[in-house]
């Protein structure tokens, strides 16, 4: 008799998961990041986002920065697909969600995301191996893309809405 093939789903089932032990560089690495991350809401604690009448604003913080003026709205009139980043992230971090929320939704989202990867980063390089997954490097690439894609999408429902009204 000759036994049944195993289909390649039950072969992988006894394919144990490799978590590698990561580097000292890597986990240096890690502790870097998450210091220019801490340092990074910091100077969004730092900016004010708010207008002279303590209204919420919705973009332009990035200029108290010394940065220069968004081109792309000076050239188009229409705001780029980051424009409000820099001012939602200073709103979320003066504990003001909504405001965030209505500055760049995708800013918050970030914002969100990049102070979990502050804990994670510190827990990953203590424990010398990657929290909760086995490979970084899928994880970022799909963190990068889903953030730029969202960007592009609320731009383009931004522009849409500017393009209907006027």
């Amino acid at each position: 008799m000759v036994p049944a093939p195993v289909s390649m789903t039950e072969q992988e089932r006894f394919i144990p998961v490799v978590r590698h032990i990561l580097t000292r560089w890597v986990r240096a690495m890690l502790v870097v990041i998450a210091i220019a991350l801490v340092v990074l809401f910091w100077v969004a604690i730092r900016i004010d986002p708010y207008d002279s009448d303590g209204q919420p604003m919705t973009m332009g913080t990035h200029r108290q920065l010394g940065l220069p003026a968004c081109n792309f709205v000076k050239l188009t009139g229409l705001p780029c697909p980051s424009c409000g980043m820099t001012t939602s992230f200073a709103l979320l971090m003066h504990g003001d969600p909504m405001a965030s929320l209505r500055a760049n939704a995708v800013g918050t989202l970030l914002a969100l995301f990049l102070l979990a990867l502050v804990p994670w980063n510190l827990f990953s390089a203590a424990r010398g191996r990657w929290l909760w997954i086995s490979c970084v490097e899928p994880w970022l690439l799909g963190a990068v893309i889903v953030f730029i894609g969202l960007a592009v999408i609320r731009w383009g429902i931004v522009v849409g809405i500017k393009w209907l009204t006027g």
